[in-house]
């Protein structure tokens, strides 16, 4: 049987507050936060636990060292990636039953390696104002989350 919520995944997260709101998050709508890599903190942070609040028991929480064993371990699933600056507009993408939504550290996003990959759809939110590079990675994936459980109405 598929897996058939989508999943957050965070790459090298490095601010504990937007961990924690992106855990908030993910406990609100069930959905499983999967932190991958180095991290930019502690699990014990105190300003992490606080951006999640008494939520912490609601949230499905994973830890992968490595983000190619992580892709390699569910080489059969799709995994969807994020990117400020290229990748189709999130209002023109499908999501489907049990993509993993793959979001990069706030400072530099995912990696290049990861990006140049053809065979991995890249998405996009877009932004109006030039001048504004990105929005802050706990609003960013709230949503495409939020967009992509729209879409399955999940």
């Amino acid at each position: 049987m598929s897996h058939k919520r989508p999943r957050v995944v965070l790459v090298d997260p490095e601010i504990p507050p937007n961990t924690g709101n992106i855990a908030r998050t993910c406990g609100a709508t069930s959905i499983e936060l999967h932190l991958v890599g180095t991290l930019g903190f502690q699990l014990t942070d105190r300003y992490l636990k606080r951006a999640g609040l008494d939520y912490w028991e609601h949230v499905q929480l994973h830890y992968h060292p490595d983000l190619k064993e992580l892709l390699a371990a569910h080489s059969n699933e799709r995994f969807v990636l994020t990117s400020a600056r290229r990748g189709i507009c999130l209002w023109d993408f499908e999501f489907f039953a049990g993509d993993w939504l793959v979001f990069g550290s706030e400072s530099r996003g995912l990696p290049d390696w990861l990006l140049s990959q053809s065979d991995r759809p890249t998405v996009t939110i877009p932004i109006a104002q030039p001048a504004v590079r990105s929005l802050n990675l706990s609003n960013a994936v709230a949503v495409v989350l939020y967009e992509a459980l729209r879409q399955l109405r999940a």
